[in-house]
């Protein structure tokens, strides 16, 4: 049984005391989620975002 006080509104996992980045989802057949009391989930956050952004335009990175 997960101990479900760590998700926030069901959804975000915020748990200061747990070192892990990913964590599986409070249904683990739904896959895994961020640590969000984790600086470095920010950071990946970040790097998904601009991942994107530079695919999005990368024709214009190209010219």
């Amino acid at each position: 049984m997960r101990d479900f006080r760590w998700y926030k509104w069901g959804l975000f996992y915020s748990n200061r005391e747990d070192s892990r980045i990913f964590v599986p989802k409070s249904n683990p057949w739904m896959g895994w989620t961020l640590n969000f009391a984790n600086p470095y989930s920010y950071i990946v956050i970040a790097a998904i975002v601009l991942f994107i952004v530079i695919m999005a335009n990368l024709e214009l990175f190209l010219k």
